[in-house]
């Protein structure tokens, strides 16, 4: 099966539509697939349920879709980095579901290993729990959290195959292997694509069954989020 596209573009044409479930790979803006969100904002879908560690910052990453009002609900477990994602929270246009961060990544996790659901000890007592089930195990109370399985998954990474197989980058190996594992259909935007056999396997970071459809993106932005200097000596 062919999985190599000729454009960020391309490789969502006949998988983006209105009120789908998606997740985006990255960890602030490191490893984020910033083709495929240019890409996802420019097909005009709305009303999605954005799955991501956090949100962007204005006007980059998935602020972009924010500032579109193409998102109408975040689940998240960081979001301080984005003004008007904080506009439209608190004037009650955005919906939010914060979740811990541990948790998030199980919930991807599990929903890659077909795993419906998990119990943990994060989140007892606390706003997290509300309405979820909860039972104690060993003298221990644990709050039920299902698994995430969206239906489209938005992956950065540094090289694939053409079969799909990848390898991440130093820190861009965060949120983006759970992320590709839990979709349905999983699109990745890479720095540099290979012929398949390539890559030594033991140098495999995710496997390519994971993977649906490949994007080459040889120039990306890779901003700072923050950026800290030193007054000059």
């Amino acid at each position: 099966m062919k999985k190599v596209y000729p454009s960020a573009a391309a490789a969502l044409d006949g998988v983006a539509r209105d009120g789908m479930l998606i997740a985006v790979g990255g960890f602030g803006l490191c490893g984020i697939p910033e083709a495929l969100i240019e890409a996802l904002k420019n097909t005009g879908v709305k009303n999605l349920t954005a799955i991501s560690n956090n949100a962007g910052v204005d006007g980059f990453g998935l602020g972009k879709l924010l500032h579109t009002r193409q998102i109408k609900k975040m689940i998240s477990s960081y979001v301080g980095e984005n003004k008007e994602f904080e506009r439209q929270f608190l004037a009650h246009e955005l919906e939010l579901e914060f979740t811990p961060q541990g948790t998030l990544a199980e919930k991807l996790r599990a929903g890659g290993a077909g795993i419906p659901a998990f119990f943990t000890r994060t989140g007892v007592g606390t706003i997290v729990a509300e309405g979820k089930e909860t039972r104690d195990f060993d003298g221990h109370t644990y709050v039920m959290e299902r698994s995430l399985v969206p239906d489209l998954s938005l992956v950065k990474a540094y090289i694939a195959d053409k079969s799909g197989n990848l390898v991440f980058r130093k820190t861009a190996r965060n949120f983006n292997p759970n992320v590709a594992m839990a979709g349905k259909v999983t699109v990745v935007e890479v720095e540099k694509i290979v012929e398949t056999g390539a890559l030594d396997p033991d140098q495999v970071h995710l496997p390519g069954i994971f993977v649906h459809r490949i994007v080459l993106n040889d120039k990306p932005e890779k901003r700072i989020e923050q950026r800290t200097v030193r007054a000059k000596a």
